[in-house]
Parts: structure tokens; sequence; C-alpha cells
């Protein structure tokens, strides 16, 4: 089978399309006939290796696994002994990051993950970015505690993880204000927000607003610039660890003051916020945004716009 591979850390052209074995699924997982991928700042960090705390998982001196790809769409070809609940020929989506593969023809899956039937009326293409970004957005939104009725700004809305943190603070029954640049103010108001800000007119920090939570979803910002934002309990989340890693550190001493706290959330496998997300894609009421679409013999192209900062939502890989 085909697959995207990258033997060594380094810029998108250490990936290339090769040659590989078709692997064979283990008694507890499906195999995949992978329809859509994408790629994602996830498999750009991994690929790149540049942070020591990303190899102390991926491989000191070289990727312990070489074909990237947090999460695809695709066609179950093969069930394992003791899988139950999926058959062949089933139509899913999922997230794989840890074990990865996703960029390839063929992936195998462990059943017990985050793995969601496709919506009939929705393409592969659709598909393929519903669980990166809504995974890391969830668990931002579910560290927080974020209630009905509660008040979220939500800064770089238009991004995998913001457009998805948009829509699932709705379904929480947050009132949602999102920042954006200006070409992306109807876009985000399609996805549900109640208030829209433009950062390439307003000062999005001089707001005169009071939130529970801010969340940054594109790590631009900082907790000094947004902390007048909070309400006196109010709390601040970025994707981001921040300028020497001052993030954790932050998170730490901040809450010993009881009052307005940054939190840095750490993804962990969440049953119950996957039960909310698989429920929401399986009903079609959380849909995620695509800006391009790249065939997989492309996939460096795909990785160079990534790394641009300048997409908006999702980069797709159809294979």
């Amino acid at each position: 089978m085909k697959a995207a591979v990258s033997t060594k850390y380094g810029p998108p052209e250490v990936v290339s399309l090769e040659d590989v074995a078709k692997p064979t699924p283990g008694d507890d997982e499906l195999l995949i006939k992978v329809r859509a991928t994408t790629v994602n700042r996830t498999d750009c960090g991994y690929r790149a290796g540049r942070r020591l705390p990303i190899r102390l998982f991926s491989g000191l001196r070289r990727p312990k696994v070489a074909i990237l790809g947090t999460e695809y769409s695709g066609e179950v070809v093969a069930v394992g002994a003791d899988v139950t609940g999926f058959a062949l020929g089933d139509r899913v989506c999922g997230y794989c990051e840890g074990t990865f593969g996703a960029h390839a023809e063929y992936m195998t899956i462990q059943a017990e993950r985050l793995i969601a039937r496709i919506p009939t009326d929705w393409t592969f293409e659709e598909a393929a970015p519903s669980t990166e970004g809504s995974h890391y957005a969830l668990g931002m939104l579910r560290g927080a505690e974020v209630e009905s009725g509660q008040d979220v700004l939500i800064y770089g809305a238009t991004g995998a993880i913001g457009s998805a943190a948009v829509q699932l603070a709705k379904s929480l029954g947050a009132n949602v204000t999102a920042v954006c640049g200006t070409q992306h103010v109807a876009l985000v108001e399609r996805l549900g927000a109640d208030r829209v800000v433009d950062h390439e007119t307003t000062d999005f920090t001089r707001d005169s607003q009071k939130y529970d939570l801010v969340l940054d979803a594109v790590g631009k910002s900082s907790f000094r610039r947004c902390r007048r934002l909070l309400k006196p309990r109010g709390i601040y989340i970025s994707s981001e660890v921040g300028l020497f890693w001052h993030g954790p550190l932050l998170a730490l001493i901040t809450p010993l003051f009881r009052r307005r706290k940054l939190m840095f959330v750490i993804p962990k496998r969440d049953p119950e916020g996957t039960k909310y997300l698989k429920a929401l894609i399986e009903s079609g009421e959380f849909k995620p945004v695509v800006d391009r679409l790249y065939p997989l013999d492309q996939i460096v192209e795909a990785y160079r716009y990534v790394e641009t900062g300048e997409k908006v939502g999702n980069v797709v890989i159809t294979v």
C-alpha cells in the first residue's frame, strides 16, 4: 500500500510517499481503508520534533512511528475477533494520536478509541477532520467545566481547534464571543457565535465584557494580556505552552491565589467526553470547517501550507 513515511525529524521534505506492508488488525482492532485524512498542527509538531517533550514520546533520535496522521475517515474492511459494535462496510471517522497511521491507504485502530459513524449525507472529506481539533477543544472546555449560561471568549476562532470550540461551547449552552479576522466574520457567525470581534479593527483585550473562560485556540496571546477580560474566578487556557514553558508554570502558581487563573490542559482519555463528541458527530450537529484538499501524493505541499499559519479550519488529504 502507499503511505506518507518520515523516518527522521525535519521540514516537510522529510516526508515521502512509499510502498509499505498493509497492516493486519489484532483481535481488538479494526482495519480501515482510509478515504481521507488531515494534516494538522499535531502532525507538524511530531514530524519536526523540535521540542524535547515531543521526542520523549515519539523517539529521542528518530521517530518511533514512521507514518503520521491523527484522524481519518474510511470504511471498515476487517474486524478483530474480540470487536463488537462494528461491521464490514461501516463508514467511520476517528482519532488516533499516539498510534497514528492515518497518512496511508490502510490503517489499524483499537475499537475502544474515538470512532464515530459518518452521517449518511457527509462525504469522507467532510468527515475526516471531525475529531482532532474537536478533541482538543472539548478537553479545554471540559477542563474549565464550562456550563450553560457562562460567558466564553474564543480567540483564533477559524482554526481547527477554534472553529470546533465555537460549536462545542454553544452545544454546552455557553454564550460565545469569537475573535477572528475581517474576512472570516461571516464564517464564524455561521458556526454559531453569539458575537464576533474583528481583531483587525478592534483590540479584543480591551473588551468591556468579562468572561468565565478565555480560550486562546492558536496560542498567540497571553494570560497577562487577557487577564483583565476574566471574571473574578475566570480561567484562561491556551493551546500552546508559551515562551519558556511559562504556561504550565503559571498553571501551578495562579490557582494558589484563588482568583483569576491560567489552566494548562493536558489531553487525556475521557470516556464521557468521547461519548459526547461521538454523539455530536453522528447526529451531524458538529461539522468541521474544511479549508483545502490535497491528494496523498501532495502531502508535502499540505504540510507547507499548514505551517504558514494561514489555514482556516482543516486541511484534508484525499487517499
